[in-house]
């Protein structure tokens, strides 16, 4: 089977909802030679991709009866969550880990990734998000419980958002009705980093969007990830209710 950078699936469904999911993927491409140095150990931990965010995505847009668009690279090889001027890009050391296949990676190697992986990817995000003229975009990540140092993280889930909160908002509202969920507000990150996914699929077009970040152990299963697609799906609808939008 030929490499492709991106999946796109249910791209005939007709709701305005899109779910996007950026880092799905623990993938080193094949000729990258499949792997950065790194052993199966590291790549399989959430400094390769987020944990379970590709099966919830994948339930997610199930129930909304929703496009989905997946990356199919790891966030090591480039990041398609940075902006192409972001320095954390093309990352050399994360969480405490060395990345070998990125240490000697010059300017033309990152050039020749963006061309490979990170453009062709959010080129297919923007062809599907175009087809529906009032498109919302729901993007899902996923966190580690703690960082190597750090306190550990007590959210279930995190809401995120830059300057656009009409969506987020509303949708913070009814995760903390819930009752069950320690949900975070901007939390464990800020939403806003320029040249996104968010700013450049959503801001930048004045769509509706949400970034729902959930801890990865409690999506660490398929029937976790089901179930949290399943819970997602109806909050999101009664969240874009509230905005009469």
């Amino acid at each position: 089977m030929t490499y492709q950078p991106y999946f796109i699936e249910g791209v005939q469904r007709p709701s305005r909802w899109m779910v996007t999911c950026d880092h799905a993927s623990n993938l080193v491409p094949p000729e990258l030679g499949g792997t950065l140095g790194l052993p199966e150990s590291e790549m399989a931990r959430h400094i390769a991709y987020d944990i379970g965010a590709a099966g919830v995505s994948r339930a997610l847009a199930d129930a909304l009866d929703a496009p989905v668009a997946l990356s199919n690279f790891s966030r090591l090889v480039i990041d398609p969550n940075r902006g192409e001027d972001d320095p954390t890009l093309l990352m050399r050391l994360y969480d405490g880990t060395v990345i070998p296949g990125n240490r000697h990676a010059d300017a033309a190697e990152r050039k020749r990734r963006l061309d490979a992986y990170h453009r062709p990817y959010h080129a297919a995000v923007e062809e599907v998000a175009a087809l529906h003229p009032k498109r919302v975009i729901v993007s899902i990540h996923s966190f580690t419980p703690q960082l190597k140092g750090r306190p550990p993280r007590p959210w279930h889930i995190g809401v995120l958002h830059a300057y656009d909160e009409r969506l987020t908002k509303p949708m913070f509202h009814r995760l903390t009705a819930e009752g069950d969920l320690v949900v975070g507000m901007n939390q464990p990150y800020g939403g806003h980093l320029p040249g996104d996914s968010i700013d450049r699929h959503a801001l930048q077009h004045g769509r509706l969007n949400v970034l729902i970040e959930l801890r990865h152990d409690l999506i660490a299963t398929p029937d976790q990830q089901q179930a949290w697609g399943r819970r997602l799906a109806p909050l999101l609808e009664a969240a874009l209710a509230d905005t009469h939008l």
